[in-house]
């Protein structure tokens, strides 16, 4: 059954989202490797599911009835981490070792690995393959929980995700819902300039999905989409969340060499002064330098 948490309101989500940017930051620059851009992203989507949104267990991560989520854009998966950390999966203090060898926390979310990935991501393309086979098998065995797949809109480049777009409304899988990460670049330019998406909710409807636009960072936005995903019945669903890449540090909002670059020492205190509004000299790295 599910846990016993009280889902945040809007303003504590808010806060929430700060706060696992600020996880983001520090993970990879401690590790000083990672993906900060699509990580910072992301973060407002998957703090409104984890926190108030999914169906989840952090007690019980593998209990049959739970929400699925998956981040189709695994190279992501800060953002993921620091929600599951920050939920109650396993400690906070395991964000500290991004990357390390033996580490739970791997450069790609890795399901043998960590408590409460629910699918291996880093093949582009694939989450929402795999996010079909979920919903279905959900469909065929009764059970009423719901799949969220988040994906990067480069990836939706790749031709898999629209043979399981079709799929998808084929089942009437309105247990499904797809979040597209529309942040506008990919790994080292623009999407529009690597191969354009064109009109892209548009698509989306032509495959027989029910669309909606939403502004990725505004958590009262998100909050109402999420929720109502899945009310028209026999339809998947696709939130089309606009979002900017670097969401919260100054230098790397639209910025593509961020996508997979790991800020400096004094980068990383300039992010965290960005992203916690306050003057540089109040803050500091997991409590110490980084090489302290």
């Amino acid at each position: 059954m599910p846990d016993t948490f009280k889902p945040l309101t809007v303003p504590e989500l808010e806060a929430m989202a700060v706060r696992i940017r600020c996880d983001i930051i520090e993970m990879v620059t401690t590790a000083q490797a990672g993906h900060p851009g699509g990580s910072l992203s992301a973060a407002d989507v998957v703090t409104a599911l984890y926190f108030r949104v999914m169906r989840i267990n952090p007690q019980n991560p593998a209990w049959p009835d739970r929400d699925r989520f998956i981040l189709s854009k695994g190279h992501a998966c800060p953002v993921w981490y620091s929600a599951l950390a920050e939920r109650g999966y396993f400690a906070i203090a395991h964000l500290s070792t991004l990357r390390q060898l033996g580490s739970i926390l791997q450069g790609h979310p890795d399901m043998r690995k960590t408590p409460g990935i629910d699918m291996t991501a880093g093949s582009l393309g694939q989450g929402l393959s795999a996010g079909l086979g979920m919903a279905l098998s959900a469909k065929l065995r009764g059970k009423d929980y719901h799949v969220w797949v988040v994906v990067g809109d480069g990836e939706t480049q790749e031709g898999s995700v629209w043979e399981a777009a079709m799929a998808a409304s084929k089942w009437n899988l309105d247990n499904l819902t797809v979040i597209i990460d529309r942040n506008r670049l990919q790994n080292d330019a623009c999407v529009k300039d690597v191969m354009p998406l064109g009109a892209l909710a548009d698509k989306w409807r032509a495959f027989g999905w029910h669309v909606v636009d939403i502004d990725g960072h505004a958590m009262d936005q998100v909050v109402q989409a999420l929720e109502t995903a899945g009310a028209r019945k026999g339809l998947p669903t696709c939130l089309i969340a606009h979002t900017v890449k670097g969401k919260g540090v100054s230098y790397m909002e639209d910025v593509a060499d961020w996508h997979g670059k790991a800020p400096c020492e004094a980068e990383a205190l300039r992010a965290l002064a960005d992203i916690l509004s306050c003057d540089l000299e109040d803050v500091e790295l997991f409590g110490e330098t980084v090489d302290g």
